[in-house]
């Protein structure tokens, strides 16, 4: 999810990463509180003194953030969920976990850990700011946890909106799967309320830029277009790992597919085989043995002119192992090995035998059947 994060240090067990995204939000944090906020609430102090504040609110936010992760990951570790790491990036913090817990139960604890956690350390900066007033500590330190206090009361309040992926999406996410016991249809609600919650937000953000607060409304766009992008993700990737549950690369690959023997010219393999079977990608093989494969790209870097004098044999790509996959293999983890390869189409082999070909158009028209549908759909192999 976050290619470009660096892990900056583990704790207890838990990765912790920092994507460089989180730098900018961070920058922009330490310039609104050094040159409006504090200023405005602890007036006549230094520059240096308002930096100084700001820098340190900044890293105990973060610091907050970082616990409110915490608190989703140890309690879903707690029940089985594992989780891989907890990355900072321009939108607070995220806990990545690499399975969705398994009872609606399990999801509703999940989702309020956050900002159980974040209530609690917002009752901790009140009582503590308390506690300096109390023996005269200097104001700009008494500013700084007032403004901790709020913060983490204001984070908490704004993750309880019933707006899928916040927590309180959630938690509503919860309620309707425990409700009807169907996980997809509770996702794709409860993504519903993220849309128009995400709808709603930049519409604020837009009037916020009319009235002039160029600040508060591009922050506001910006949240809310990472909530509908969100939204829409989880959707998709619960859909998805619904609709590939057990099935396997035989289940859904095109089996004896139509294939190019090396002496074949260009043009016959444009006219007699891509064309006419309406197919970009081809196996070569020989005598039973697969050789590699050709596709629109390799002709793409030939002139027309050139198809029929050059055989296939002499320009067809050979066998690569990120380009074979098992019949057996999951279709899940195919999926996983598209986004780390980078490849949309493969060669389904046993050892040296071809048994197939999928591609990811074959993966996306499956899926897009099955959402048509209304639920996961049985089809034999395609030949």
């Amino acid at each position: 999810m976050f290619a470009n994060a660096v892990r900056i240090f583990t704790l207890n067990k838990f990765d912790i990463k920092v994507d460089p995204s989180w730098l900018l939000i961070a920058a922009l944090i330490t310039w609104s509180l050094s040159r409006q906020y504090f200023p405005a609430v602890l007036p006549g102090q230094t520059p240096g003194v308002y930096l100084v504040m700001a820098i340190a609110a900044m890293l105990c936010f973060f610091g907050s953030l970082l616990l409110h992760e915490l608190a989703h990951s140890v309690v879903a570790r707690s029940y089985g969920v594992p989780i891989k790491s907890i990355t900072l990036f321009l939108f607070g913090g995220v806990a990545e976990l690499e399975a969705e817990p398994q009872t609606a139960a399990v999801e509703f604890q999940v989702a309020l850990a956050g900002p159980v956690m974040s209530l609690a350390l917002a009752f901790g900066f009140w009582v503590l700011a308390g506690v300096v007033t109390m023996v005269s500590m200097p104001a700009p330190i008494i500013e700084v946890l007032s403004y901790l206090s709020l913060i983490n009361l204001v984070l908490a309040l704004f993750n309880l909106v019933p707006a899928f992926p916040l927590d309180g999406g959630r938690v509503l996410r919860a309620y309707l799967w425990h409700r009807s016991g169907d996980m997809l249809r509770a996702t794709e609600t409860a993504a519903k309320s993220g849309t128009v919650f995400a709808y709603v937000l930049m519409a604020f953000g837009l009037m916020a830029l009319f009235r002039g607060a160029t600040v508060a409304g591009l922050w506001q766009l910006l949240i809310g277009g990472f909530v509908l992008f969100a939204a829409r993700g989880s959707y998709q990737t619960q859909l998805m790992r619904t609709t590939f549950a057990g099935k396997t690369v035989q289940s859904l690959m095109t089996a004896n597919p139509r294939v190019a023997g090396p002496e074949m010219t260009l043009d016959d393999l444009v006219n007699r085989v891509m064309l006419q079977h309406r197919i970009s990608f081809v196996p070569v093989v020989e005598d039973g043995a697969l050789l590699g494969h050709i596709d629109t790209a390799v002709l793409g870097g030939i002139d027309r002119e050139n198809w029929a004098s050059t055989r296939v044999d002499d320009v067809f790509t050979t066998l690569d192992r990120a380009a074979k996959v098992r019949s057996d293999m999951p279709v899940r983890d195919l999926m996983s090995h598209i986004a780390k390869t980078g490849r949309r189409k493969f060669l389904v082999t046993d050892n040296h035998a071809l048994l197939g070909v999928i591609t990811l158009a074959d993966l996306t028209a499956y899926l897009n059947l099955s959402e048509l549908l209304g639920h996961p759909v049985t089809l034999a192999p395609k030949s």
